[in-house]
Protein backbone atom coordinates (compact mmCIF):
# COMPACT_ATOMS: atom_id res chain seq x y z
CA UNK A 1 0.00 0.00 0.00
CA UNK A 2 1.11 3.56 -0.68
CA UNK A 3 1.07 6.24 1.98
CA UNK A 4 0.04 8.94 -0.50
CA UNK A 5 -3.19 9.35 -2.46
CA UNK A 6 -3.83 8.46 -6.10
CA UNK A 7 -4.21 12.15 -6.92
CA UNK A 8 -0.81 12.95 -5.36
CA UNK A 9 0.86 10.21 -7.41
CA UNK A 10 -0.76 11.47 -10.63
CA UNK A 11 0.42 15.01 -9.89
CA UNK A 12 3.97 13.68 -9.38
CA UNK A 13 4.07 12.77 -13.07
CA UNK A 14 4.48 16.50 -13.74
CA UNK A 15 8.16 17.45 -13.58
CA UNK A 16 8.32 20.31 -11.05
CA UNK A 17 11.62 21.55 -12.49
CA UNK A 18 9.95 22.11 -15.89
CA UNK A 19 7.04 23.90 -14.25
CA UNK A 20 9.25 26.04 -12.00
CA UNK A 21 11.32 27.09 -15.01
CA UNK A 22 8.18 28.27 -16.81
CA UNK A 23 7.03 30.13 -13.70
CA UNK A 24 10.36 31.97 -13.50
CA UNK A 25 10.36 32.81 -17.21
CA UNK A 26 6.84 34.23 -17.07
CA UNK A 27 7.21 35.69 -13.57
CA UNK A 28 3.87 34.07 -12.83
CA UNK A 29 4.35 34.27 -9.05
CA UNK A 30 5.29 37.95 -9.03
CA UNK A 31 3.23 39.73 -6.39
CA UNK A 32 1.64 36.44 -5.39
CA UNK A 33 0.50 36.12 -1.78
CA UNK A 34 0.13 32.48 -0.76
CA UNK A 35 -1.73 31.14 -3.80
CA UNK A 36 1.26 30.36 -6.03
CA UNK A 37 1.26 28.92 -9.54
CA UNK A 38 1.74 25.32 -8.38
CA UNK A 39 -1.27 25.52 -6.04
CA UNK A 40 -3.21 27.04 -8.93
CA UNK A 41 -2.26 24.15 -11.22
CA UNK A 42 -3.16 21.52 -8.60
CA UNK A 43 -6.50 23.26 -8.00
CA UNK A 44 -7.45 23.26 -11.69
CA UNK A 45 -6.34 19.65 -12.21
CA UNK A 46 -8.47 18.70 -9.21
CA UNK A 47 -11.33 20.55 -10.92
CA UNK A 48 -11.07 18.16 -13.89
CA UNK A 49 -10.28 14.91 -12.09
CA UNK A 50 -13.06 15.48 -9.52
CA UNK A 51 -15.30 17.25 -12.07
CA UNK A 52 -15.88 20.17 -9.72
CA UNK A 53 -18.62 22.50 -10.92
CA UNK A 54 -17.54 25.68 -9.13
CA UNK A 55 -14.67 27.35 -7.32
CA UNK A 56 -16.47 26.46 -4.08
CA UNK A 57 -16.26 22.76 -5.03
CA UNK A 58 -12.54 23.10 -5.75
CA UNK A 59 -11.87 24.82 -2.44
CA UNK A 60 -14.00 22.45 -0.36
CA UNK A 61 -12.67 19.39 -2.18
CA UNK A 62 -9.04 20.24 -1.47
CA UNK A 63 -9.90 21.31 2.07
CA UNK A 64 -11.30 17.82 2.65
CA UNK A 65 -7.84 16.41 1.85
CA UNK A 66 -6.33 17.91 5.00
CA UNK A 67 -3.22 15.93 5.88
CA UNK A 68 -2.64 14.98 2.25
CA UNK A 69 -2.01 18.46 0.87
CA UNK A 70 1.71 18.36 1.65
CA UNK A 71 2.05 15.38 -0.74
CA UNK A 72 0.55 17.61 -3.43
CA UNK A 73 3.10 20.33 -2.73
CA UNK A 74 0.33 22.57 -1.40
CA UNK A 75 0.61 24.26 2.00
CA UNK A 76 -3.01 25.28 2.40
CA UNK A 77 -6.26 24.62 0.59
CA UNK A 78 -7.11 27.75 -1.45
CA UNK A 79 -10.22 29.78 -0.77
CA UNK A 80 -12.80 30.12 -3.54
CA UNK A 81 -12.00 33.82 -3.88
CA UNK A 82 -8.29 33.02 -4.39
CA UNK A 83 -9.05 30.52 -7.16
CA UNK A 84 -11.42 32.96 -8.82
CA UNK A 85 -9.00 35.88 -8.58
CA UNK A 86 -6.00 33.99 -9.97
CA UNK A 87 -8.07 32.47 -12.79
CA UNK A 88 -8.73 36.01 -13.89
CA UNK A 89 -5.23 37.35 -13.25
CA UNK A 90 -2.56 34.67 -13.88
CA UNK A 91 -1.53 34.41 -17.54
CA UNK A 92 -3.08 31.34 -19.20
CA UNK A 93 0.03 30.98 -21.37
CA UNK A 94 1.77 29.42 -18.35
CA UNK A 95 -0.54 26.40 -18.61
CA UNK A 96 -0.38 26.42 -22.39
CA UNK A 97 3.43 26.21 -22.33
CA UNK A 98 3.27 23.54 -19.63
CA UNK A 99 1.04 21.38 -21.84
CA UNK A 100 3.50 21.55 -24.75
CA UNK A 101 6.44 20.86 -22.41
CA UNK A 102 4.69 17.81 -20.94
CA UNK A 103 3.78 16.64 -24.43
CA UNK A 104 7.51 16.51 -25.22
CA UNK A 105 8.44 14.67 -22.04
CA UNK A 106 5.40 12.39 -21.62
CA UNK A 107 3.85 12.24 -25.09
CA UNK A 108 5.90 9.24 -26.21
CA UNK A 109 4.48 7.19 -23.34
CA UNK A 110 0.95 7.87 -24.58
CA UNK A 111 1.69 7.00 -28.22
CA UNK A 112 0.22 3.75 -29.49
CA UNK A 113 1.58 1.48 -32.18
CA UNK A 114 -0.05 2.23 -35.52
CA UNK A 115 -2.19 -0.70 -36.61
CA UNK A 116 -4.27 0.40 -39.60
CA UNK A 117 -2.53 3.06 -41.65
CA UNK A 118 0.10 1.78 -44.05
CA UNK A 119 2.02 5.02 -44.45
CA UNK A 120 5.20 5.48 -42.40
CA UNK A 121 5.14 9.28 -42.26
CA UNK A 122 3.61 11.24 -39.34
CA UNK A 123 -0.15 11.68 -39.72
CA UNK A 124 -1.98 14.69 -38.27
CA UNK A 125 -5.74 15.23 -38.12
CA UNK A 126 -7.04 18.79 -38.37
CA UNK A 127 -10.44 20.01 -37.18
CA UNK A 128 -12.18 22.47 -34.88
CA UNK A 129 -14.86 22.12 -32.22
CA UNK A 130 -17.20 24.69 -30.73
CA UNK A 131 -17.61 25.06 -26.96
CA UNK A 132 -20.87 26.93 -26.35
CA UNK A 133 -21.04 29.78 -23.84
CA UNK A 134 -23.77 32.13 -22.66
CA UNK A 135 -23.22 35.42 -24.51
CA UNK A 136 -24.77 37.53 -21.73
CA UNK A 137 -22.15 36.19 -19.28
CA UNK A 138 -19.19 35.63 -21.63
CA UNK A 139 -19.71 38.80 -23.66
CA UNK A 140 -16.22 38.59 -25.21
CA UNK A 141 -16.93 35.20 -26.86
CA UNK A 142 -18.61 36.30 -30.10
CA UNK A 143 -20.29 33.61 -32.18
CA UNK A 144 -23.88 34.34 -33.16
CA UNK A 145 -26.38 37.07 -32.40
CA UNK A 146 -27.64 35.48 -29.18
CA UNK A 147 -25.04 32.81 -28.59
CA UNK A 148 -21.43 32.90 -27.47
CA UNK A 149 -18.72 30.29 -27.95
CA UNK A 150 -15.03 29.56 -28.16
CA UNK A 151 -13.55 27.34 -30.83
CA UNK A 152 -10.66 24.90 -30.41
CA UNK A 153 -8.72 24.61 -33.67
CA UNK A 154 -6.81 21.38 -33.13
CA UNK A 155 -4.05 19.45 -34.91
CA UNK A 156 -4.11 15.92 -33.49
CA UNK A 157 -1.25 13.43 -33.74
CA UNK A 158 -2.77 10.18 -35.04
CA UNK A 159 -0.39 7.91 -33.11
CA UNK A 160 -0.62 9.57 -29.69
CA UNK A 161 -4.20 10.83 -30.14
CA UNK A 162 -3.05 14.07 -28.50
CA UNK A 163 -2.99 17.65 -29.87
CA UNK A 164 0.35 18.94 -31.10
CA UNK A 165 -1.23 22.33 -31.79
CA UNK A 166 -4.28 24.08 -30.34
CA UNK A 167 -5.51 27.56 -31.24
CA UNK A 168 -8.38 28.77 -29.06
CA UNK A 169 -10.38 31.60 -30.64
CA UNK A 170 -13.80 33.19 -30.45
CA UNK A 171 -16.46 30.95 -31.96
CA UNK A 172 -16.95 33.32 -34.91
CA UNK A 173 -13.49 32.57 -36.36
CA UNK A 174 -13.75 30.29 -39.42
CA UNK A 175 -12.16 26.84 -39.22
CA UNK A 176 -9.64 27.51 -41.99
CA UNK A 177 -8.64 30.90 -40.53
CA UNK A 178 -7.88 29.31 -37.17
CA UNK A 179 -5.56 26.79 -38.84
CA UNK A 180 -3.14 29.23 -40.45
CA UNK A 181 -0.63 28.96 -37.61
CA UNK A 182 -0.30 25.18 -37.50
CA UNK A 183 3.26 23.79 -37.46
CA UNK A 184 4.31 22.28 -40.79
CA UNK A 185 6.49 19.15 -40.72
CA UNK A 186 8.07 18.22 -44.04
CA UNK A 187 6.97 14.80 -45.23
CA UNK A 188 4.00 14.62 -42.84
CA UNK A 189 0.37 14.37 -43.95
CA UNK A 190 -2.51 16.55 -42.76
CA UNK A 191 -6.03 15.10 -42.99
CA UNK A 192 -8.94 17.53 -42.86
CA UNK A 193 -12.62 17.99 -43.67
CA UNK A 194 -14.13 20.17 -46.41
CA UNK A 195 -13.98 23.33 -44.25
CA UNK A 196 -10.25 23.44 -45.00
CA UNK A 197 -10.65 23.83 -48.78
CA UNK A 198 -8.51 26.94 -48.57
CA UNK A 199 -6.32 26.97 -51.67
CA UNK A 200 -3.80 29.63 -50.50
CA UNK A 201 -3.31 27.64 -47.29
CA UNK A 202 -2.85 24.23 -48.93
CA UNK A 203 -0.51 25.84 -51.45
CA UNK A 204 1.69 26.88 -48.51
CA UNK A 205 1.49 23.31 -47.18
CA UNK A 206 2.52 21.88 -50.55
CA UNK A 207 5.41 24.35 -50.86
CA UNK A 208 6.58 23.27 -47.39
CA UNK A 209 6.72 19.59 -48.41
CA UNK A 210 3.57 18.66 -46.48
CA UNK A 211 1.06 16.19 -47.91
CA UNK A 212 -2.65 16.77 -47.44
CA UNK A 213 -5.83 14.72 -47.79
CA UNK A 214 -8.89 16.97 -47.74
CA UNK A 215 -12.52 16.26 -48.51
CA UNK A 216 -13.46 18.69 -51.25
CA UNK A 217 -16.67 20.67 -51.58
CA UNK A 218 -19.46 19.53 -53.88
CA UNK A 219 -19.14 22.66 -56.01
CA UNK A 220 -15.42 22.20 -56.75
CA UNK A 221 -14.73 23.32 -60.33
CA UNK A 222 -12.05 21.21 -61.98
CA UNK A 223 -10.90 19.66 -65.23
CA UNK A 224 -9.92 15.99 -65.36
CA UNK A 225 -6.46 15.51 -66.89
CA UNK A 226 -5.86 11.80 -66.48
CA UNK A 227 -7.79 8.76 -65.23
CA UNK A 228 -5.66 6.47 -63.09
CA UNK A 229 -6.14 2.71 -63.12
CA UNK A 230 -8.32 1.25 -60.39
CA UNK A 231 -7.36 -1.98 -58.60
CA UNK A 232 -9.02 -5.01 -60.26
CA UNK A 233 -9.42 -7.43 -57.38
CA UNK A 234 -8.88 -5.36 -54.22
CA UNK A 235 -10.23 -2.10 -52.82
CA UNK A 236 -13.53 -2.33 -54.69
CA UNK A 237 -14.82 0.63 -52.65
CA UNK A 238 -12.50 2.95 -54.65
CA UNK A 239 -14.78 4.46 -57.31
CA UNK A 240 -12.49 6.94 -59.02
CA UNK A 241 -8.84 7.95 -59.07
CA UNK A 242 -7.86 10.84 -61.33
CA UNK A 243 -5.52 13.80 -61.77
CA UNK A 244 -7.20 17.19 -62.04
CA UNK A 245 -6.59 20.90 -62.45
CA UNK A 246 -8.74 23.62 -60.91
CA UNK A 247 -10.81 25.28 -63.62
CA UNK A 248 -11.96 28.35 -61.70
CA UNK A 249 -9.57 31.19 -62.57
CA UNK A 250 -9.38 32.57 -59.03
CA UNK A 251 -8.87 29.14 -57.46
CA UNK A 252 -6.23 28.20 -60.04
CA UNK A 253 -4.32 31.39 -59.31
CA UNK A 254 -4.23 30.38 -55.65
CA UNK A 255 -3.30 26.74 -56.36
CA UNK A 256 -1.90 26.34 -59.91
CA UNK A 257 -0.56 22.79 -59.48
CA UNK A 258 -2.09 19.44 -60.40
CA UNK A 259 -4.19 17.68 -57.76
CA UNK A 260 -5.22 14.09 -57.34
CA UNK A 261 -8.91 13.35 -56.78
CA UNK A 262 -9.99 10.08 -55.17
CA UNK A 263 -13.59 8.98 -54.66
CA UNK A 264 -14.34 6.12 -52.27
CA UNK A 265 -17.56 4.51 -51.05
CA UNK A 266 -18.14 4.72 -47.29
CA UNK A 267 -20.23 1.62 -46.58
CA UNK A 268 -20.63 2.44 -42.90
CA UNK A 269 -22.40 5.76 -43.56
CA UNK A 270 -23.77 4.91 -47.00
CA UNK A 271 -22.14 7.81 -48.85
CA UNK A 272 -19.36 8.69 -51.27
CA UNK A 273 -16.31 10.54 -49.99
CA UNK A 274 -14.48 12.78 -52.47
CA UNK A 275 -11.01 13.92 -51.44
CA UNK A 276 -8.16 15.84 -53.02
CA UNK A 277 -4.49 15.27 -52.27
CA UNK A 278 -1.06 16.31 -53.49
CA UNK A 279 0.34 12.78 -53.12
CA UNK A 280 0.49 10.79 -56.36
CA UNK A 281 2.40 7.74 -55.03
CA UNK A 282 0.16 6.20 -52.40
CA UNK A 283 -2.52 3.69 -53.40
CA UNK A 284 -6.03 5.08 -53.70
CA UNK A 285 -7.10 2.74 -50.91
CA UNK A 286 -4.48 4.31 -48.61
CA UNK A 287 -5.84 7.79 -49.42
CA UNK A 288 -9.31 6.62 -48.42
CA UNK A 289 -8.04 5.04 -45.18
CA UNK A 290 -6.23 8.24 -44.29
CA UNK A 291 -9.43 10.24 -44.57
CA UNK A 292 -11.40 7.69 -42.53
CA UNK A 293 -8.76 8.05 -39.80
CA UNK A 294 -10.01 11.62 -39.36
CA UNK A 295 -12.75 10.19 -37.12
CA UNK A 296 -10.16 9.94 -34.32
CA UNK A 297 -10.23 13.70 -33.81
CA UNK A 298 -14.01 13.55 -33.35
CA UNK A 299 -13.43 10.90 -30.67
CA UNK A 300 -10.91 13.21 -28.99
CA UNK A 301 -13.37 16.11 -28.95
CA UNK A 302 -16.08 13.84 -27.53
CA UNK A 303 -13.78 12.59 -24.77
CA UNK A 304 -12.57 16.00 -23.66
CA UNK A 305 -16.10 17.40 -23.58
CA UNK A 306 -17.81 14.48 -21.87
CA UNK A 307 -15.11 13.27 -19.48
CA UNK A 308 -13.55 16.55 -18.37
CA UNK A 309 -14.95 19.84 -17.20
CA UNK A 310 -15.09 22.23 -20.16
CA UNK A 311 -18.81 22.43 -20.92
CA UNK A 312 -19.32 24.81 -18.01
CA UNK A 313 -16.68 27.12 -16.58
CA UNK A 314 -15.73 28.18 -13.07
CA UNK A 315 -14.75 31.66 -14.27
CA UNK A 316 -16.25 34.07 -16.80
CA UNK A 317 -13.20 36.00 -18.01
CA UNK A 318 -11.40 35.04 -21.20
CA UNK A 319 -8.27 34.17 -19.22
CA UNK A 320 -10.21 31.91 -16.84
CA UNK A 321 -11.76 30.01 -19.77
CA UNK A 322 -8.33 29.59 -21.39
CA UNK A 323 -6.84 28.26 -18.13
CA UNK A 324 -9.64 25.73 -17.76
CA UNK A 325 -9.22 24.48 -21.34
CA UNK A 326 -5.42 24.20 -21.14
CA UNK A 327 -5.57 22.39 -17.79
CA UNK A 328 -8.15 20.04 -19.35
CA UNK A 329 -5.59 19.25 -22.05
CA UNK A 330 -2.94 18.60 -19.39
CA UNK A 331 -5.43 16.30 -17.63
CA UNK A 332 -6.20 14.26 -20.74
CA UNK A 333 -2.46 13.96 -21.44
CA UNK A 334 -1.92 12.50 -17.96
CA UNK A 335 -4.92 10.18 -18.42
CA UNK A 336 -3.63 8.85 -21.74
CA UNK A 337 -0.17 8.26 -20.28
CA UNK A 338 -1.74 6.22 -17.46
CA UNK A 339 -3.97 4.32 -19.89
CA UNK A 340 -1.04 3.48 -22.18
CA UNK A 341 1.23 2.29 -19.35
CA UNK A 342 -1.42 0.17 -17.59
CA UNK A 343 -1.59 -3.60 -18.11
CA UNK A 344 -5.36 -3.54 -17.62
CA UNK A 345 -7.36 -2.66 -20.73
CA UNK A 346 -8.93 0.59 -19.55
CA UNK A 347 -11.51 2.51 -21.50
CA UNK A 348 -10.77 6.18 -20.97
CA UNK A 349 -14.27 6.83 -19.60
CA UNK A 350 -13.89 4.05 -17.01
CA UNK A 351 -10.45 5.27 -15.99
CA UNK A 352 -11.77 8.80 -15.40
CA UNK A 353 -14.72 7.50 -13.37
CA UNK A 354 -12.57 5.19 -11.23
CA UNK A 355 -10.03 7.93 -10.47
CA UNK A 356 -12.87 10.25 -9.48
CA UNK A 357 -14.19 7.64 -7.04
CA UNK A 358 -10.74 6.89 -5.58
CA UNK A 359 -9.05 10.27 -5.88
CA UNK A 360 -7.99 10.44 -2.20
CA UNK A 361 -7.53 6.70 -1.66
CA UNK A 362 -4.03 5.70 -0.60
CA UNK A 363 -2.93 2.93 -2.94
CA UNK A 364 0.03 2.45 -5.26
CA UNK A 365 -0.94 4.01 -8.59
CA UNK A 366 0.75 1.60 -11.01
CA UNK A 367 -0.49 -1.50 -9.19
CA UNK A 368 -3.99 -0.04 -9.17
CA UNK A 369 -3.78 0.76 -12.90
CA UNK A 370 -2.57 -2.78 -13.67
CA UNK A 371 -5.01 -4.63 -11.38
CA UNK A 372 -7.84 -2.28 -10.36
CA UNK A 373 -10.12 -4.98 -8.94
CA UNK A 374 -7.51 -6.81 -6.90
CA UNK A 375 -7.47 -6.24 -3.15
CA UNK A 376 -4.11 -4.67 -2.36
CA UNK A 377 -3.15 -5.56 1.19
CA UNK A 378 -0.29 -4.17 3.19
CA UNK A 379 2.50 -6.73 3.66
CA UNK A 380 2.62 -8.30 7.13
CA UNK A 381 5.44 -7.04 9.30
CA UNK A 382 8.03 -9.73 9.95
CA UNK A 383 8.02 -9.28 13.73
CA UNK A 384 8.12 -12.08 16.28
CA UNK A 385 5.68 -11.25 19.05
CA UNK A 386 6.45 -12.63 22.50
CA UNK A 387 4.03 -15.04 24.15
CA UNK A 388 2.76 -13.47 27.35
CA UNK A 389 2.04 -16.84 28.95
CA UNK A 390 5.13 -18.76 27.84
CA UNK A 391 7.44 -20.18 30.46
Amino acid sequence: MSNITLFSQIIKKIDRSIFNKLVREKQADKGCKGFNSWTHLVSMLFCHFAKSTSVRDISNGLRSATGNLNHLGVRKAPSKSSVSYQNKRRDADLFKDLYYSLLKSLGQQAALRRVKLKVKVPVYLLDATVISLCLSVFDWATFRTKKGAVKMHTLLDYDGKLPVFVNITEGSVADNKGAYGIPLEKGAVIVADRYYNDFPMINVWDSSGVYFVIRHKKNLSYTSIKERDLPEHTAQHVLKDEEIELSNAQSKAKYPKTLRRVVVWDERNGQTIEVITNNFKWAAQTIGELYKARWEIEVFFRDIKQLLHIKTFVGTSKNAVMIQIWTALITILLLKVMKATAKYGWHLSNLVAFIRLNIFVKIELQKWLDKPFEVHKEPLLDVIQGDLFSN
